[in-house]
């Protein structure tokens, strides 16, 4: 079982791919919380170049919150993490598998859940 689904998107420069997946998700439901510039944070953190690469944090309130009923600690899975990365000439959109990360919780009220967001995750990718 892999970890990820994924997809290649055509876009200027990173910016308008994270706005088009920004776009994706918010049809899904999905906020982004957080989005983390991996490229600035290795340059000013280790004074090392990367390759344009972001981390977006994407949360589904109402889905969150079953799952955070359903199981306390599930936090530390949480929110569910789409990667934006130049691929040549391209931009690479990566999503986790919530059904791959929540298997190894040991609660089967989160599987429902988990494929719900999967089949979420799986639209977004596929629209880009």
């Amino acid at each position: 079982m892999t970890y990820y689904m994924a997809t290649k998107v055509k876009a200027s420069d990173i910016d308008d791919a994270v706005a088009a997946v920004t776009e994706a998700l918010k049809v899904e439901g999905f906020g982004i919380l957080t989005d983390i510039d991996v490229e600035a944070t290795m340059r000013k953190k280790l004074d090392r170049e990367f390759r344009p690469y972001r981390i977006l944090g994407a949360c589904n309130p109402p889905l969150a919150h079953q799952a955070l009923s359903a199981e306390d600690k599930i936090g530390t899975m949480l929110p569910c993490n789409v990667i934006v990365q130049q691929s040549g000439s391209d931009f690479e959109v990566a999503a986790v598998d919530p059904v791959a990360s929540m298997s190894a919780v040991d609660n089967p009220a989160l599987g429902p859940l988990a494929k719900e967001v999967r089949e979420k995750l799986r639209r977004v990718i596929d629209a880009l």
